[in-house]
């Protein structure tokens, strides 16, 4: 072996080792945030809805109190930036001179808190994803050995961020994978999987259950009719969605007056929280509550008119939090809409049609059908809401599920809240 490829061969040795270091502290830290903000927010939104639940003018003052804070930090402390969401990190990724600067980290973790906590209709998933994704961004800046590798270590927050929410490490790679960086590399699957490795660690050692404790037993062939019919239906559901956040984001940008934007953007919460209490926050406590319900609901009129109300008002004040300037995205939002579908569908078919279908299936695969149509990635999908109740008996439906959502969602509508852009559509 002549000198110079010795010289090379300890460079490409001497790199390799600084990429699994960068990666195990990537992979940490956006798990360690995760985590946090994850606990932080469970923990507040729950005392916060239950005071809003004893006394229902909290409603009416938890919106415009969140939102102004909001508003004032990003006023006199955020440097008057708006987040965009996960469209900084398409920024970033997609140019050389662009990177997410570090006070990403504080301003999505604290505004999505916030958000959260306060009763906005959305979830922290999109947050912590743009912090992790910064934590990312920040490690890869430190090195010049690292810089050729932006996107790979972006995508290693990323993944870590997702795995840490949903203790699916599989999920946050395919995340990383479908909507960040579209293509594999060795760098992307070395550092991508020692961040998930170290975040599904730590998330273990922390013995985090999974957010929706169900029992699914079985699946039946009888039941793939109804199946599709589901997975149109969630793809046509997850279309609203996306042009409502597209719809509302357009209106309230017109608005000359950034504070008039929160008052008018509290209003309509509030009213909305008033009258459907499933609204408030991530939507997660009102999922349980249908899950421990299930096999006790009988489709009435009225219960009916409920599920509709709730399909139709929750695209709507997803979009108005976050038009009026919360911290969030289409996670939560399709999460919950694709179980109160789910449940819509399978309750209707057993009382109209005796078709006798397991509704607890029907939640599980709505979820990962609205979701799957809503970010256009089945797979993350599949993995993210197998995690989700740590059960993956169903997953072969979900997977056909997840598929016709997201194509039947591109037929009618070719974007998606991150890649929808005027010149585009135009």
């Amino acid at each position: 072996m002549n000198k110079t490829t010795l010289i090379k061969k300890n460079y490409q040795l001497i790199k390799f080792r600084k990429l699994v270091i960068v990666s195990i502290l990537i992979g940490f830290l956006s798990a360690f945030l995760g985590v946090i903000l994850k606990k932080t927010t469970e923990h507040y939104e729950e005392i916060f809805f239950n005071q809003a639940t004893i006394n229902p003018l909290f409603y009416f003052v938890f919106p415009v109190f969140g939102l102004s804070i909001i508003y004032f930090l990003r006023e006199y402390l955020f440097k008057k930036k708006e987040n965009k969401g996960i469209k900084e990190i398409f920024e970033s990724t997609n140019s050389k001179s662009k990177n997410l600067p570090s006070y990403k980290i504080p301003s999505h973790f604290i505004n999505g808190l916030l958000t959260v906590i306060f009763g906005g209709s959305t979830g922290i998933e999109v947050s912590t994803v743009v912090a992790s994704a910064t934590i990312g961004s920040v490690a890869q800046r430190k090195e010049n050995v690292f810089r050729q590798y932006k996107t790979e270590l972006i995508c290693a927050g990323v993944a870590a961020g997702i795995t840490a929410l949903f203790s699916s490490p599989i999920a946050g790679i395919l995340f990383a994978l479908e909507v960040i960086s579209r293509k594999v590399t060795r760098v992307f699957l070395i550092s991508n999987l020692i961040a998930v490795s170290i975040a599904y660690g730590l998330v273990f050692l922390l013995d985090e259950k999974p957010l929706f404790a169900v029992n699914i037993s079985t699946w039946h062939l009888k039941a793939i009719p109804y199946f599709i019919l589901l997975a149109i239906l969630a793809g046509i559901n997850s279309v609203y969605l996306t042009r409502c956040v597209l719809f509302f984001k357009s209106q309230f940008s017109k608005i000359k007056v950034p504070y008039y934007k929160v008052v008018l953007g509290s209003v309509i919460l509030s009213i909305s929280l008033y009258v459907f209490p499933q609204l408030y926050g991530d939507g997660y406590h009102g999922i349980k509550e249908i899950f421990l319900h299930t096999n006790e609901t009988q489709l009435t009129l009225s219960l009916a008119l409920t599920f509709i109300g709730i399909l139709i008002l929750k695209p709507i004040v997803t979009s108005v939090t976050l038009a009026s300037g919360g911290d969030g995205g289409v996670f939560a939002p399709s999460l919950f809409i694709g179980a109160f579908l789910g449940l819509l569908v399978a309750s209707v078919i057993n009382t109209y049609f005796n078709a006798n279908v397991i509704p607890i299936n029907f939640m599980i695969m709505g979820m990962a059908a609205v979701l799957s149509a809503s970010i256009h990635a089945p797979f993350t999908a599949i993995f993210l809401v197998c995690g989700l109740t740590n059960d993956y008996t169903l997953f072969f439906p979900i997977l056909a599920v997840s598929l016709i959502s997201k194509y039947t969602a591109k037929m009618i509508y070719p974007f998606t809240v991150y890649t929808f852009s005027p010149s585009l559509a135009k």
